[in-house]
Order: structure tokens, then sequence, then C-alpha cells
């Protein structure tokens, strides 16, 4: 089940249910499927928080993920602060709402196994996103 909330912003215009559908979709492309997966969408404040909280780190993000995955199956929470979606879309002259769509999504993807830390991990993830994003039904 995938569950959407928010905590100090207005719940952002998504389509819920044609979301879970793409998300799933996307799932099943790396032989994975969905199990608990829970987003909560705040402000950079609330973001900064979790990520000195847990992650002992002191700066903005736009999304962090906690994995809870077992075997194929995909769990977790994904924090993602809207103030920063809507930073970076400028800053990248991106439309909010395929922005928006590119982080839901990169979550998705570090739970499937794909990360952007190391060496040439960045340019994977980013061909995984632009793929999972061709797959989406707006």
């Amino acid at each position: 089940m995938i569950t959407y909330q928010s905590e100090g912003v207005r719940m952002p215009n998504i389509k819920k249910r044609v979301t879970t559908k793409w998300i799933k979709d996307v799932a099943a492309t790396y032989g994975k499927k969905v199990g608990d997966i829970g987003y909560l969408f705040c402000d950079d404040e609330h973001i900064l928080d979790v990520n000195r909280q847990y992650l002992g780190h002191d700066y903005y993000t736009d999304i962090i993920t906690f994995d809870y995955c077992e075997g194929d199956t995909l769990s977790g929470d994904l924090v993602i602060s809207l103030d920063t979606v809507r930073s970076n879309a400028e800053l990248f002259n991106k439309d909010y709402e395929e922005e928006l769509h590119r982080v839901i999504i990169h979550g998705v993807l570090h739970l499937c196994g794909l990360n952007d830390k190391g060496p040439g991990e960045r340019e994977l993830m980013e061909a995984a996103e632009n793929k999972a994003l061709s797959l989406r039904v707006k």
C-alpha cells in the first residue's frame, strides 16, 4: 500500500491512484512489488530536522529515503521537501509537476537498489528517472 501525507504544507496536487499505479509499474520493471511505501510531503525546515535527527546531516535536500525493503518487496518512508522541489524546478528550468514526479520516483528507484553518490551512479539514476517518467500517464 502506498500512502500520501503532508506536514506543514498543502498536499501536492497529484493524482494518487494514477501515481500509485505508475510507481507499481516502475517497480515491476525491476522485478519488484510494492509493499508499504509512505510519502510525507513537507517543507525545508522539516526535512532539515529529519536530516539532522536520523542521518546526522546539516543540510536541505529534496528527498530522504528510509529503506525497509525485504527481498523483492519494496517498503520504505520517503520524505520530500516541496520547498526544495520547487527551488530545483526553478534552478533547472523544469516544470514543477515534472520535478515533483522525478523526486517521487527517485525514492522508489533507491528502494529498487539504485544509488546516486558513487562514480557514474548519478548518470545511471538520471537515466532511470527519465525512463520512469516516460512511463507516467499524465
